[in-house]
């Protein structure tokens, strides 16, 4: 604020700055609103998305919304701290709490009244209730050493030492425990904190830990794991029918400091819906780039049914004998959704609600037997898959060639 504005406002009275307060929050309170509704719109349209700049822009939207929310918190508490704050000059009612998880462990402290008997006429007292409020804390981590000790002893007529063997350890000769390692790959993999980040950590509580030590567990982890993910894959691969996409991952490029695009292959096995009771499974696989010869490698072996986007790598797979195409219509149905909510029309509309009804049939037959599902969807969701079909065609010829409706109807 500028020394102009400061000025202006010493010259108002206390009513009209209380007045000038109450605008100002909720002028923040609608801002609040207003981005965690463009913050939602972002998610949405980030399924999938192709451009790596909406990322970054949503990223930024989440920042400068956690910026704003802890600037409100802190005039709340600044207010509720001030006796003289007139209840309707305090901030909106914060939003409701959710309840604090059952299975976490409960620690009670029972607070007693300072006087064992009444204040006023020193009778005596009785209990006929309690006040129960909940106050979350966290236990920070901690570090322990674990010293294995085989004591040795030796037979009293051969002189035979006796001594138990050596624990096993996930790195021969490593320093490292599971849950240490577990901790480490998570860090990194799961909530992309590089090493040398964990190794700063670890030294403000007290443990040194060379980077290099860190990338030297990474890998001898990997090496030990690659059972667990060969068993994995071979799992998902023995499918009659899985569901393929890739994701775009930034990956540093070492030397220059910048970040270049790797992709994350996801195939998934997951027959539940089709009433099959064989766990679901996901194998993920990394790749530099997105080359239509990663998933022809990933995928060789496999035969059956094929759910995936339209992407150009995956249609070289299909063709008779080995994988057949299985169209996915939650792609289908994106774009007439973003279009929709974009520039609503009596097109989009028509088309979702159309989509809508397919959907509910699934919804009906989900996790019933395979000639169940079969028979349903001939007799019910084929009728109106024609009907469909008929009115794209129909709505296609009286749309425009530009109409971004039409677009998405001709795309193959």
């Amino acid at each position: 604020m500028t020394e102009a504005a400061l000025a202006d406002l010493d010259s108002l009275d206390k009513e009209t700055l209380k007045t000038l307060l109450i605008r100002e929050r909720r002028s923040d309170a609608q801002q609040i609103e207003h981005l965690k509704l463009v913050i939602e719109k972002y998610r949405r349209m980030l399924f999938g998305v192709k451009s790596e700049k909406l990322a970054g822009e949503f990223e930024q939207l989440e920042l400068q919304l956690e910026e704003l929310e802890t600037s409100e918190a802190a005039e709340q508490a600044a207010e509720e701290n001030n006796p003289q704050t007139q209840p309707a000059a305090r901030s909106p009612r914060r939003p409701r709490r959710k309840p604090l998880p059952e299975d976490l462990p409960r620690e009670v402290v029972t607070h007693l009244p300072e006087h064992d008997c009444c204040p006023d006429c020193g009778g005596a007292l009785r209990q006929f209730g309690e006040d129960v409020s909940e106050q979350l804390e966290r236990i920070p981590a901690t570090f322990k050493v674990i010293r294995h000790v085989r004591p040795k002893f030796a037979c009293n007529h051969c002189e035979r030492v006796v001594e138990a063997p050596a624990p096993s350890r996930p790195i021969e000769r490593g320093l490292a425990g599971p849950a240490l390692l577990a901790h480490v790959l998570m860090s990194k993999y799961g909530h992309h904190l590089p090493l040398y980040r964990q190794a700063e950590i670890f030294a403000r509580e007290g443990v040194d830990l060379d980077r290099s030590t860190l990338a030297g567990w990474v890998g001898a982890t990997s090496e030990l794991l690659a059972p667990l993910v060969s068993a994995l894959r071979d799992h998902v691969m023995a499918a009659q029918k899985l569901h393929a996409d890739d994701t775009p991952v930034p990956v540093l490029a070492p030397g220059n400091g910048k970040t270049k695009t790797g992709r994350l292959w996801t195939y998934v096995r997951d027959d539940r819906p089709a009433g099959d009771e064989t766990p679901p499974a996901v194998w993920f696989v990394y790749s530099e780039d997105r080359k239509g010869e990663h998933p022809r490698q990933h995928l060789k072996d496999f035969t059956g049914a094929l759910q995936a986007d339209a992407y150009a790598g995956f249609h070289h797979l299909y063709g008779p004998g080995r994988i057949y195409e299985v169209a996915c219509w939650a792609h289908a149905r994106r774009k007439f959704y973003e279009i929709h909510a974009l520039h609503a029309s009596p097109t989009t509309s028509e088309a979702l609600a159309k989509i809508a009804a397919l959907y509910a049939i699934e919804d009906e037959i989900r996790g019933k037997p395979a000639e169940l599902r079969r028979e349903i969807r001939q007799s019910r969701a084929k009728p109106l898959l024609d009907q469909l079909h008929k009115w794209m065609e129909k709505a296609v010829r009286q749309l425009s060639p530009k109409n971004a409706s039409a677009i998405t109807q001709k795309r193959p």
